[in-house]
C-alpha cells in the first residue's frame, strides 16, 4: 500500500487571549499527567521498576476465607516471566478489621474545627525503598475531581459524605490523604494522617472557601511553587474531552507509588465522558500508572442518585422529543455513558464503582473494607532491560502451608528509557513503542478525524494531529532554529484488527526567529489524508520530539459511515470548524513539486478555491475571527442532467457552489447554522440555497459558511448544522460542543 504525503502546517495565528493566559499556569512547564519536567530531572524516585525493586502486596487465606499469618519470605517463592526471583524483604500488615467500633475519642467539636484562609500544599511523603512507613495502617486517599464536580450541590454532597466518614466511621487502621484536582493542578492538601481534627479542618475550608488562591497566575522565576503536579493549558488542549481528568488522575496514582503499601483512591465525580475523539491511550495510561503504583481505583459518583427525567437546575426541553420519550431515553443515555469511564477505571484497577446511591460514604466504607491483612513482598528484578513490556508475577506459597488463596498483582509494564536513541535503533525503538500495550503519553496529542464521500465505494478521511509547541524542543541546525518530530502510526479494522494503512514521517521544520520565540504560545497542526472503506476503524499514532525522545500516543475508534444506505435523512460528510485558511503552497511544511502539489489539491477534501483549510481540533475560536464551517451533501439518487456549468470564486459570506445555474432535475437544498446555549438559540445564519454539482457522480454540494462570532458572549455554544431538502423531505443535523474566547 503506497504510503500517503503528511503535511504539517505550522499555525500563523494566535489562537485566543485564552491561549496566552493559560500558557502562565504555574505548573505549565510539566507534562500532563506526569510528574516529568522536559528533561525529567524533576521526576520523583519510583519504587518498583525504576529501581529495579518490585513490590507486591499478597492476601493469603485459608480455605475459610481466613488470614494466614506468620509467614516469612522462606515461605514465599516468586516468578518473573517464570524467572524465580530473590525475595529481599516480607512484611506482614495487621490491620484494624472495619466491621470494628470506630475511634473511642469524643467526637469533634464543631468549634475545635479550624478555618484556613488558604489551603497550604503538601507532597505525599515517600518511603525509603525496602521500608514500611505505615506499619499496620490502611491508606486511603479522597481525590475530590472539582473540575467534574461543577454543580454546588454535588460539591457539598461528596464534602459531607468525606466527613461523616471521618467523624464516625474511621478506624484506629485507617490513615488518610485528602487531594483535589480543580481543572489546572493536582493539589495534595494533606498527606496520609490518623489525624482527624486536621482532617475536618481541611475539609470544611473545601466547603467553605473553595477556589481561594486555588494557584498562582504566573509561571515566570518569581512565581511560588505551590506544590502542583499537574499543569496544562486550559483554553487551548481538552475542553470537551476527560483528557486531562485522566491524565490529573494519572499523577494523584504516580504520585502515591514511592509507598508501598497498599493504596485506595476514593475518586469523587460526577460522572466522566468519553465522547469524540477521545484519546483512549490516556485511559489506558492512567490505569497501567495505577496499577504499576499499586492504587485501587473506587469512582463514586457524586450526583448520587437522579431522576433523570426532570431537574430544577435546568431549563425544559423542547419540540417533539418530550412527547415522543426521546427526551427521555436521551438523558437516561447520557447518564449511563458519563458513568461508564467511572466503571472501567474502578473495574480495571482493582476497586469498584459506587452509582446511584446517596449516601456516598459508603463508596469509602466500600474501599475500606477490602483492605485487609496482607503482605509486603519486595524482590529485585533480574531483567534490566527498559523495554516497556509486561511482565507477568507468580507468587506461590511454599509447603508445609496448603490450600492457601492468593491475591496480589498478576504483572507489571516495565519501564521506558526513550532518550538515548541511537541512530540504528530509532526507527525499530519507535516500532516498538507502537505496539505497547502501556501508552507513552509524556506530550500531549489532540486529533481530529473527518470524512467526505469520495465515491460510491470509498471515503477521503482527512486526520489532523495538534501538538502544543511549548512542549517541543528546539534544535540548533547550521545557525537556524528547527524542531523536529517522529511519525509512526497505524489505522487499524476494530473488528478483525487488520491494518489497513500506516503513518510513518520525520519531519524537519526550520523556524524563523520569530517564529521559534512564538512556538511557546502556538500548537503545531500535522495533517495527512486516507482513502478507506466504510465501517469502524481504530487509529493510534505516536509524534516522538527527536530532540528530547518524548513521546506522545493518541488512540481512539471512529466510524465512517456507508451514507449509500442513507434514505431517510440527507446524506452529508463530516462538518469541519475552522477559523484558518491558507494558501495550499504556504500550509505544506516541505515544499513538494508543482506537479505533486497540484495533484494532492486536486483529492483533498479540505482545499477549496486553491485555499487549504484548517480544522480547529479544540473547538476554541475567538470573536475576533470568524468562524468557517465546511461540509458536502451527497444526492446520488437525483435524476442524470446535462453538466453545468462551473460555479464562480464565492464571497465569503455565501455558500460555494450557489452561483451555479438551477437545472431542473436537481433538487437544491437549504443550509444553515445555528448556535444555542441549552435550549436558548442565540445566533443563526440565513438559509441558503445550494445546487448540487451534476458534473460529479455523487452530485456533490459544498457548502461553506464564514460566521461572524463578534454578537456571541464569551462561552460554550451548541453549534448546529442543518441541511433541509424541501422537495424529498428530507433532513440532516449535525452538532457540537464549541467555546469562544475574547
Amino acid at each position: 500500500m503506497r504510503m500517503p504525503k503528511l503535511k504539517l502546517h505550522l499555525i500563523r495565528m494566535a489562537v485566543a487571549a485564552a491561549v496566552v493566559t493559560a500558557g502562565t499556569l504555574a505548573a505549565s512547564a510539566q507534562l500532563a499527567g506526569s510528574n516529568k519536567s522536559a528533561t525529567g530531572s524533576d521526576a520523583p524516585t519510583i519504587v518498583g521498576t525504576g529501581a529495579r525493586l518490585v513490590v507486591e502486596t499478597v492476601v493469603v487465606k485459608d480455605k475459610k476465607g481466613n488470614p494466614i499469618t506468620g509467614l516469612t519470605e522462606k515461605d514465599f517463592t516468586v516468578t518473573e516471566d517464570g524467572v524465580p526471583q530473590k525475595i529481599a524483604f516480607c512484611t506482614y500488615q495487621s490491620l484494624t478489621e472495619a466491621a470494628e467500633a470506630p475511634l473511642p475519642e469524643a467526637q469533634p467539636k464543631q468549634e475545635d474545627i479550624k478555618i484556613y484562609n488558604r489551603l497550604a500544599r503538601e507532597q505525599i511523603s515517600p518511603e525509603t525503598p525496602g521500608q514500611v512507613k505505615y506499619k499496620d495502617k490502611r491508606l486511603l486517599a479522597l481525590y475530590f475531581d472539582m473540575s467534574s464536580m461543577q454543580n454546588e450541590a454535588d460539591q457539598l454532597r461528596a464534602l459531607t459524605a468525606a466527613e461523616k466518614f471521618v467523624r464516625t466511621q474511621m478506624t484506629p487502621a485507617d490513615v488518610i490523604s485528602i487531594l483535589r484536582y480543580a481543572g489546572s493542578s493536582v493539589d495534595v492538601l494533606q498527606d496520609f494522617t490518623d489525624d482527624r481534627n486536621r482532617l475536618l479542618s481541611i475539609l470544611e475550608t473545601m466547603v467553605v472557601g473553595e477556589g481561594q488562591g486555588d494557584t498562582d497566575s504566573s509561571s515566570d522565576d518569581a512565581a511560588s511553587d505551590t506544590g502542583a503536579a499537574f499543569g496544562q493549558d486550559d483554553s487551548e488542549f481538552n475542553i470537551f474531552t476527560t483528557d486531562r481528568q485522566l491524565a490529573a488522575l494519572q499523577t494523584a496514582a504516580e504520585a502515591m507509588e514511592r509507598l508501598n503499601e497498599k493504596k485506595e483512591m476514593i475518586y469523587f465525580a460526577s460522572g466522566m465522558t468519553l465522547n469524540g475523539m477521545d484519546n483512549q491511550a490516556q485511559l489506558h495510561a492512567t490505569e497501567q500508572a495505577a496499577l504499576k503504583a499499586g492504587v485501587s481505583i473506587w469512582a463514586v459518583d457524586a450526583r448520587g442518585l437522579v431522576a433523570n427525567n426532570f431537574s430544577a437546575n435546568m431549563g425544559s426541553a423542547g419540540g417533539s422529543s418530550m412527547y415522543t420519550g426521546g427526551m427521555g431515553r436521551s438523558m437516561t443515555s447520557r447518564m449511563q455513558v458519563s458513568q461508564d469511564t467511572m466503571y472501567a477505571l474502578a473495574g480495571d484497577t482493582g476497586g469498584k464503582a459506587l452509582l446511584d446511591n446517596n449516601d456516598l460514604s459508603q463508596g469509602i466504607v466500600n474501599a475500606q473494607k477490602s483492605v485487609t491483612n496482607y503482605y509486603i513482598i519486595g524482590y529485585t528484578s533480574t531483567d534490566l532491560a527498559l523495554n516497556g513490556k509486561f511482565r507477568k508475577i507468580k507468587v506461590t506459597v511454599n509447603p508445609p502451608v496448603t490450600e492457601a488463596s492468593l491475591d496480589y498483582r498478576q504483572g507489571y509494564f516495565a519501564g521506558k528509557q526513550w532518550g538515548q536513541f541511537t541512530g540504528a535503533d530509532k526507527d525499530r525503538q519507535l516500532e516498538d513503542a507502537l505496539m505497547l500495550g502501556d501508552p507513552v503519553t509524556e506530550l500531549t496529542i489532540a486529533m481530529e478525524i473527518n470524512y467526505f464521500q469520495l465515491n460510491k465505494a470509498e471515503y477521503q478521511v482527512p486526520v489532523m494531529i495538534k501538538i502544543p509547541g511549548r512542549e517541543l524542543a528546539l534544535a540548533k541546525k547550521r545557525g537556524a532554529e528547527h524542531t523536529l518530530i517522529d511519525f509512526i502510526g497505524e489505522i487499524k479494522d476494530d473488528y478483525g484488527g487488520t491494518t489497513e494503512t500506516n503513518i510513518r514521517d520525520h519531519v524537519d521544520i526550520k523556524l524563523s526567529d520569530a517564529t521559534a520565540a512564538e512556538l511557546a504560545k502556538r500548537p503545531i497542526e500535522y495533517s495527512t489524508f486516507y482513502t478507506l472503506l466504510p465501517g469502524k476503524h481504530t487509529i493510534k499514532v505516536l509524534a516522538r520530539d527527536d530532540e528530547t525522545g518524548r513521546i506522545g500516543t493518541f488512540q481512539t475508534s471512529f466510524v465512517v459511515p456507508n451514507l449509500n444506505k442513507e434514505t431517510k435523512r440527507v446524506p452529508i460528510s463530516s462538518v469541519v470548524l475552522s477559523s484558518e485558511r491558507q494558501s495550499y503552497q504556504q500550509a505544506i511544511y516541505n515544499v513538494a513539486k508543482e506537479k505533486e502539489q497540484n495533484k494532492e489539491a486536486a483529492v483533498d477534501p479540505l482545499v477549496q478555491n486553491g485555499l487549504k483549510i484548517i480544522p480547529s481540533v479544540t473547538r476554541v475560536f475567538s470573536k475576533g475571527k470568524n468562524l468557517f464551517v465546511f461540509l458536502q451533501a451527497y444526492e446520488a439518487d437525483a435524476a442524470p442532467a446535462p453538466a453545468a456549468p462551473a460555479a464562480g470564486p464565492t464571497t465569503t459570506a455565501t455558500v460555494v457552489g450557489s452561483a451555479a445555474p438551477a437545472v431542473p432535475s436537481v433538487r437544491p437544498l437549504v443550509a444553515f447554522v445555528s448556535f444555542y446555549q441549552g435550549q436558548t438559540k442565540v445566533l443563526e445564519t440565513k438559509p441558503e440555497e445550494v445546487m448540487p454539482n451534476m458534473n460529479t457522480r455523487l452530485q456533490i454540494a459544498p457548502m461553506s459558511f464564514n460566521v461572524d462570532l463578534s454578537p456571541l458572549a464569551p462561552g460554550k455554544y451548541d453549534c448546529q448544522v442543518t441541511v433541509l431538502d424541501p422537495a424529498g423531505q428530507k433532513g440532516a443535523f449535525w452538532q457540537s460542543e464549541i467555546m469562544v474566547v475574547p
